[in-house]
């Protein structure tokens, strides 16, 4: 079968965007034109006569149909764990979202207003850390794995770690204890057991001269019980300043505010950390700070001093937007409790009363029974999640909307639900799917629209 003619690329470009099919770009419709192009020719080799007529374009249409559309949008969060890390997080609170907006554009990120001349990147951060944490100094990169591998390749590379066996932890995505010792250029000294170390095994321990720090990680989404123990942190403190050794705490999730709110009782604070004695603490800044993804590190100034001279330093700092978020919330913290746990969504949600989620919950109900009829509504007692490994084993009490929907099952409802615009996640409780009133942020009125736009 005979090609018909085929007019240049330049010319098929311009009857695309003709035809409004540049709204992906004019790359895409490149692509799009060239991968139909293909097809007619493979076609018209075997015999299946095609032109460019309205035919060629609505598969040209189909093409760009076909690419994937932004990923990365907004979600309704109806888990009920607050912190879900495949969600991002802990979510935003206003003044950092304002503050990250106000310097996407060109920022005083370095820059001196006095002179007009560089200026040091994370001066104000380590300021607000320093402050809120009740030491020294403080320096945050891009999340608590990079601070954990800066610390250790600043202090013990090409020395020794010494590190208890029931912190060798694995916390998800191949980060595991012991290769991010060896991937800072550091010899891990393992001590004790799986469920018990004793004081006399850091001091056997600290008698090796080749040993930089101790190293201590705070478990995450997990926990030790039964026949265990461990030394306290002041032990440990009292014991590395006896031999000259610093000593390095992850403490993981890390609390400034908000100790006293559900979920959150075995978790401890970092001004706690390091009046027992840690020279250097870490923690992650998306967490229970409620701000965007860091790694924070707080201590002494020459200890801080020493990983900010790193050369991994550079690779690892914050770009422009997540510095000024973390500003912000940092900035909140140190506005005083009240002011953290109101204004900063993550910790507001935690203090959420099961009285208040239950009138919530019966307003989200009452709505969805007036605006969707499809749609068959109960509420109920449920438990949620702190999430990202803070107090694994400690549910959050909650109140929650299970959802059915006549001739979809739970599952089908719930892809219905994750396909929306925007998606809303869930859990699947029985034969229903259930919304957790903690975590979302929809009012009424919007969540009853969402529900029923998922079914349209």
């Amino acid at each position: 079968m005979n090609l018909p003619r085929i007019p240049s690329m330049n010319e098929l470009l311009e009857e695309g965007a003709g035809r409004g099919l540049d709204h992906r770009g004019r790359t895409a419709l490149h692509h799009a034109i060239r991968d139909e192009l293909d097809a007619l020719r493979k076609d018209c080799s075997d015999g299946i006569s095609r032109e460019l007529d309205n035919s060629f374009w609505e598969q040209v249409e189909g093409r760009l149909a076909l690419l994937p559309a932004m990923s990365l949008v907004g979600a309704q969060n109806g888990t009920g764990v607050v912190l879900h890390t495949n969600l991002g997080r802990a979510p935003w609170a206003s003044e950092a979202i304002t503050a990250a907006n106000q310097v996407a554009q060109y920022g005083t990120v370095e820059i001196s207003r006095e002179t007009g001349g560089r200026g040091r990147r994370d001066k104000t951060i380590a300021q607000l850390l320093a402050q809120l944490s009740g030491t020294e100094d403080g320096l945050a990169v891009n999340n608590n794995a990079a601070a954990v591998l800066l610390m250790l390749s600043s202090l013990a590379q090409e020395r020794k770690v010494v590190v208890a066996r029931r912190e060798l932890v694995e916390i998800g995505g191949s980060y595991r204890m012991p290769e991010v010792i060896s991937a800072a250029g550091a010899t891990m000294l393992e001590i004790g057991t799986t469920n018990r170390v004793h004081l006399s095994d850091y001091e056997s321990a600290l008698e090796d001269p080749d040993v930089a720090c101790l190293f201590k990680a705070h478990p995450s989404n997990f926990e030790i019980s039964g026949f265990e123990g461990e030394p306290s942190l002041e032990e440990l403190a009292s014991l590395c300043h006896e031999r000259g050794v610093p000593f390095v705490y992850d403490l993981g999730s890390g609390v400034f505010n908000g100790a006293h709110l559900p979920g959150l009782s075995g978790e401890p604070t970092v001004p706690s950390a390091l009046e027992a004695g840690c020279d250097l603490v870490s923690f992650s800044g998306d967490k229970l700070l409620g701000g965007p993804q860091a790694g924070l590190i707080v201590g002494a100034t020459p200890l801080v001093e020493k990983l900010r001279r790193n050369m991994m330093t550079r690779c690892l700092r914050l770009d422009k937007t997540i510095l000024a978020a973390l500003e912000a919330t940092l900035r909140l913290h140190a506005l005083g409790e009240e002011v953290a746990c109101s204004h900063i969504p993550g910790l507001s949600m935690l203090g959420r009363a099961v009285e208040q989620l239950q009138k919530t919950a019966d307003l989200m109900a009452s709505q969805i029974v007036q605006s969707c009829p499809g749609i068959s509504v109960d509420v109920a007692s449920c438990e949620g999640r702190v999430g990202s490994g803070a107090s694994p084993n400690e549910p959050l009490p909650s109140i929650g909307l299970l959802l059915q929907v006549e001739g979809f099952s739970a599952e089908d409802f719930a892809l219905k639900l994750r396909n929306g615009t925007p998606p809303i996640f869930s859990r699947i409780q029985g034969e229903a799917v259930l919304l957790d009133v903690r975590t979302l942020s929809a009012t009424p009125e919007e969540l009853a629209f969402l529900l029923s736009s998922s079914l349209a």
